[in-house]
């Protein structure tokens, strides 16, 4: 039987923290990072305007100056990912020979995916094949909108963003933390995965720099998702129930779900997470058996075969950044989807790597990259595949294409049967996933700021949910009503600099499995 080869560091997790009423401080990623996110959502809140103009201008300058490499590093990561899979060093497993998986495989791929990009599916299954198609911001390859061939770039396309990349960079960086920490007896936190690079400083200014950036990163990508849940959610209400879907509501809706996930949150993993993410992949599954059964079934699962086609014959032509005619379109669409999961990775990674110990590498790499992306390619084709049905022959709403994506779901549901009871469905699953893309997050960025440790206090795992929300409900109301808008630009300009932390990675990630031996 063989064990984990650990480091000979001297460092242990939370060693450097700071004790005050008995929370677990880490000295000085904690302060830091609560001080500036407190700055943050102060200075939004004084003066929203103002933010908004700043927001836009940092969104720009990245996009123009950093869209290759956004663009190049999700290609990167989806090879590098490809290659761990066939390579020898797959048959390596996280923890050792002896460790054993601490959940099954249902509530592993349950609470990966709820926590992965559950809220994001949610909110863009049906807008984009149909932004897509009907040119509401550009199309695919320049396709002519509203063509044969504008539908099979729609869901191509939508697949693409939602497919191998985004997985690929959680992968990553959930691999990375999870080697690290279980085989080289490292903490769970981000700058571990640096240790082959730094030695032990590490754990001095270093690795606090790489720490800070990761729960930036992470605050605002879930403040994102948490924005589009609180829009999405909204609409729904309205479109059952009539409730005006403004920026009051949208912020009362964060406020409730922000106690809900501080609940759970405070109830901890198994008993919180868990639970919550299992009644995830449940819901989700009656709500897609439904559309299936209700709308033009043929069309439905008869697509998902056609659109993973489309998906594999577009692939080398999205991935290319160079002298591309749909500049405005993938610079809009591919480089904030790009940016947007490089902004979740640390969120994602940490929490996959802390419920993936027992499996081999190349179990982990190929459930996180292959599953979801199946998944999602299954749930996108479903949903957005009806939509442009509909689109097409001129039924409902969405004959006229989109004008407020967080209404587009709800549009395609009240032209099947049963609408208000598979909206008030949708809303609940819209929620939950709110929920568990809350307190899974909060749980993370807790542990980063906590220096490794994973027992700290519950409140204090409740005040990085507060925070959350706080975030969340700054990017609205700074967006004004452009917050879409805002929510994107915050994310694009923080995941830049994680891009590069992310290519270090993977560096740190091979020299770690050499070395294990």
């Amino acid at each position: 039987m063989t064990h984990p080869k650990h480091y000979d560091s001297r460092y242990r997790a939370g060693q450097d923290n700071v004790r005050i009423f008995r929370m677990e401080l880490h000295n000085p990623v904690f302060f830091i990072t609560a001080l500036l996110t407190v700055a943050f959502i102060t200075g939004t809140l004084m003066f929203p305007a103002d933010a908004k103009v700043i927001l836009e201008q940092a969104k720009s300058w990245s996009i123009e100056n950093f869209d290759w490499l956004v663009m190049i590093s999700g290609n990167f990561f989806v090879f590098f990912c490809l290659l761990l899979i066939v390579l020898p060093w797959g048959r390596v497993r996280l923890g050792g020979e002896a460790a054993v998986p601490e959940f099954s495989r249902l509530s592993w791929f349950s609470m990966l995916f709820a926590a992965g990009m559950g809220i994001g599916l949610m909110f863009w299954c049906v807008a984009e094949p149909v932004a897509y198609y009907t040119n509401w911001s550009g199309t695919p390859l320049n396709v002519p909108p509203y063509s044969s061939e504008a539908a099979a770039a729609a869901l191509g396309a939508a697949l693409y963003h939602w497919g191998l990349h985004p997985w690929a960079i959680f992968a990553v960086v959930g691999l990375s933390l999870a080697f690290f920490s279980f085989n080289k007896g490292l903490p769970l936190v981000t700058r571990s995965i640096f240790y082959p690079l730094f030695g032990e400083a590490s754990w001095r200014w270093p690795g606090h720099i790489i720490d800070v950036v990761a729960v930036f990163a992470t605050i605002f990508g879930l403040a994102t998702s948490l924005g589009l849940g609180a829009k999405q959610a909204t609409g729904g209400l309205h479109s059952v129930f009539g409730v005006d879907n403004g920026l009051t509501t949208q912020l009362l809706l964060i406020a409730v779900i922000t106690t809900i996930a501080i609940i759970s949150v405070v109830r901890g993993l198994e008993r919180g997470v868990k639970v919550l993410s299992n009644f995830n992949i449940l819901l989700a599954l009656l709500l897609l058996v439904f559309v299936i059964s209700a709308g033009p079934s043929l069309t439905a699962v008869a697509g998902i075969g056609e659109n993973l086609s489309n998906y594999a014959a577009n692939f080398i032509s999205l991935s290319d950044w160079i002298g591309r005619e749909d500049e405005a379109w993938y610079k809009s669409w591919t480089v904030f989807y790009w940016a947007w999961w490089i902004s979740w990775s640390p969120f994602v990674g940490v929490f996959i790597a802390r419920i993936s110990r027992g499996r081999t590498v190349r179990e982990f790499v190929t459930a996180v990259l292959l599953v979801p992306t199946l998944v999602s390619s299954i749930w996108m084709s479903v949903f957005g595949g009806i939509a442009l049905d509909q689109v097409q022959h001129g039924v409902g709403a969405l004959a006229g294409g989109i004008d407020d994506p967080s209404l587009a779901l709800f549009h395609m549901l009240e032209n099947l049967p049963f609408t208000i009871l598979a909206s008030l469905v949708a809303v609940v699953l819209v929620l939950t996933f709110f929920i568990t893309s809350a307190d899974s997050g909060s749980l993370v960025v807790d542990i980063i700021t906590a220096g490794g440790k994973l027992d700290s206090p519950r409140y204090q795992r409740a005040f990085w949910a507060v925070l959350l929300g706080l975030i969340a409900a700054a990017l609205l109301i700074g967006g004004g009503s452009d917050a879409l808008s805002a929510l994107q630009a915050g994310t694009i300009t923080v995941a830049v600099p994680f891009t590069l932390v992310l290519l270090l990675a993977c560096l740190c990630l091979v020299l770690g499995l050499a070395s294990d031996k």
